[in-house]
């Protein structure tokens, strides 16, 4: 999407980030709680495009030792924004005040870890890491995506836990191969260089696959049936969450032990954005049917300060009177919101 310098009113337009079965409950069913599925504590992962991205890897630097793995599609470097709304509109979506320095957010890391805020260097250089990015994106800079994937093999023990994708002729948003029996609506998808109305991107690009695949290198096949549920997330209930998430459980890890992948949308792409697109097409429930992983769907609410309902990677959850927003850390409003559900899903029945 485009703006021109005079259109001021766009500016809460762009605010922030452009961001198989359906998911939609009836009008009059209450959706239940998360279950407790007794899901396997170790192997856990974090992908998210866009807002989600930079949310992913909030998670995975502040509780490096509760994953294994981490994705990020569409965004940049880990707090990039730094609490500052003007950063993050001006050197994490575009570049006009130059890219970020990721010396400078080394020792925004290296500070949180001090205060114990984030997780250890150690486990964070354990992970392994998917970093994707299109080359035509004109949301957040592919020069952002090639700075995030320099800050991961920063961190990283060995360069062989990085896999850096940049697609050619690719747009802003999370790029799938439909199936041929999906019956997506045309509208509901955009094409490769082009969001359409959800951001989805019928690119003939399985990038769940490949990035699953990637971050479960030794997974077995363990091919059953699932079901998406909708489930009360106002157990959970901080500012900027919605008050419906969604679950994909397949039938093989109903019976617990299985690992769960969180799933976070950009922004734009919630279900009350773009009904079950993200939740039914993008990829994931397809893997995670075939190799028994179940998929969190945690949903963001639009609100004045959030108005496309995008994650908080800049400060807008936590409390006015904080000098420095701690959302990037353990301590962040979210974070904690997500962590707890990630937590619930591993406890016992």
């Amino acid at each position: 999407m485009r703006r021109s310098a005079a259109s001021t009113s766009c500016f809460l337009g762009a605010l922030l980030l452009l961001g198989s079965t359906a998911v939609h409950a009836e009008a009059d069913t209450v959706p239940g709680d998360l279950p407790a599925l007794s899901a396997a504590s170790d192997h856990a992962s974090v992908v998210g495009v866009s807002s989600g991205g930079y949310m992913a890897a909030q998670l995975a630097v502040a509780w490096p030792e509760r994953f294994s793995g981490v994705g990020v599609l569409a965004a940049g470097p880990w707090s990039c924004a730094q609490g500052a709304l003007s950063l993050a509109l001006n050197q994490c979506m575009s570049t006009r005040r130059g890219l970020p320095s990721l010396d400078e957010l080394d020792h925004r890391r290296e500070r949180y870890e001090s205060l114990e805020q984030v997780g250890e260097r150690g486990a964070l250089s354990q992970l392994r890491a998917y970093v994707w990015h299109g080359d035509e994106d004109d949301t957040v800079s592919p020069e952002l995506g090639s700075l995030l994937a320099e800050q991961w093999q920063r961190w990283l023990a060995s360069s062989e836990q990085l896999r850096f994708v940049r697609s050619e002729h690719t747009g802003h948003g999370w790029p799938i191969k439909l199936p041929k029996q999906a019956n997506a609506s045309p509208q509901a998808l955009g094409d490769c260089r082009q969001g359409g109305g959800s951001h989805v991107l019928a690119c003939d690009e399985n990038v769940a696959g490949d990035m699953l695949s990637w971050l479960y290198p030794e997974r077995e096949a363990n091919a059953s049936e699932g079901e998406v549920i909708a489930f009360d997330q106002s157990e959970f209930a901080v500012k900027g969450l919605a008050d419906v998430g969604y679950l994909f459980i397949p039938e093989a890890c109903e019976a617990g032990g299985c690992p769960v992948t969180i799933a976070l949308h950009g922004c734009q792409m919630s279900v009350d954005a773009i009904g079950d697109t993200f939740v039914r097409h993008s990829g994931l429930n397809r893997w995670a049917a075939d190799h028994g992983q179940v998929v969190l769907y945690p949903q963001a609410e639009s609100s004045m300060a959030n108005p496309q309902g995008c994650w908080d990677w800049w400060g807008f959850a936590e409390s006015t009177w904080q000098l420095n927003p701690l959302h990037d850390t353990r301590d962040g409003t979210q974070a904690r919101a997500l962590m707890a559900m990630l937590e619930h899903l591993q406890s016992t029945p």
